[in-house]
């Protein structure tokens, strides 16, 4: 009983939280996409109430500029290409107005950070499983910044825990479970071996969210779309120049994931 006080006596643990979506397809035979983009966005949970509100304020003023509900579910790729018939009324340049302002939105979240890791399919082999290590490599991503107090608003005995939209959770949840018990890693130089690590501040199986009930994932899912868009722009995005506008993400993004592009993506 002792033992078990000792480990709550003043510690102050404090929780990430990861909002995760998918942009892309992870198949490899047959698919329509090059590119797998998976995108997290992390909040500190006691930042959490005030970050909802800034998505509820942004809500509130496309509802008041372009008549979009607020229960309407904003799905990125469905503003350009497939929209609903209430987002229908809307013209497709508005469409797209209302991405560029979300990314604009997702700036101003000074306590956010987006992590994001980015397959190209692209010549890999037949046996490459694109969902299971894009999602490694994203959490262990999540992992080393927690570990290695990298995000804003740290504490020293600071968790994390994955909030996914729903992919194929049977399959992330036994990646997960697994990377607790054997996780390798490379070794650096590449070619010199691997060393196990298993994850120890990524908590608990993920919490899958329905995106149509979650500011949260309909914001990520904001920004992995926008990023997607970065990489293999569609026709319309050509048309307008809208490749580019991922790069408002620049000042929110996680850099401290990989040091060696500008804005901390992990290309694979």
């Amino acid at each position: 009983m002792n033992e078990r006080a000792d480990c709550f006596r003043g510690v102050s643990r404090t929780m990430f939280l990861m909002y995760v979506d998918e942009s892309g397809d992870c198949g490899l035979s047959n698919s329509p996409t090059r590119y797998f983009v998976l995108t997290g966005m992390v909040v500190h949970e006691l930042c959490w109430a005030e970050t909802l509100e800034a998505l509820k304020s942004f809500r509130r003023q496309i509802r008041t500029t372009y008549g979009v509900g607020m229960r309407d579910e904003l799905h990125a790729s469905h503003l350009i290409t497939r929209p609903s018939r209430r987002l229908m009324e809307l013209s497709k340049p508005k469409r797209l107005m209302i991405l560029r302002d979300f990314a604009d939105c997702l700036v101003s979240l000074t306590n956010v950070r987006l992590i994001t890791v980015v397959v190209d399919k692209l010549g890999k082999a037949q046996d490459y499983d694109v969902f299971t290590i894009a999602w490694k490599a994203l959490v262990q991503r999540f992992e080393n910044t927690i570990r290695y107090r990298n995000f804003p608003s740290h504490t020293e005995h600071d968790r994390g825990i994955l909030f996914p939209d729903h992919t194929d959770d049977k399959k992330l949840t036994q990646l997960l479970r697994k990377m607790r018990h054997y996780n390798p890693i490379p070794e650096r130089p590449p070619g010199a071996g691997m060393y196990d690590s298993p994850i120890e501040y990524v908590v608990e199986d993920p919490c899958f969210r329905d995106s149509a009930h979650s500011y949260f994932i309909q914001a990520v899912d904001a920004a992995g779309y926008l990023i997607h868009q970065g990489y293999a722009p569609n026709a319309y995005f050509k048309q307008k120049g809208a490749q580019g506008y991922y790069k408002r993400l620049r000042p929110i993004c996680c850099t401290h994931a990989n040091r060696q592009h500008h804005l901390g993506f992990v290309q694979l």
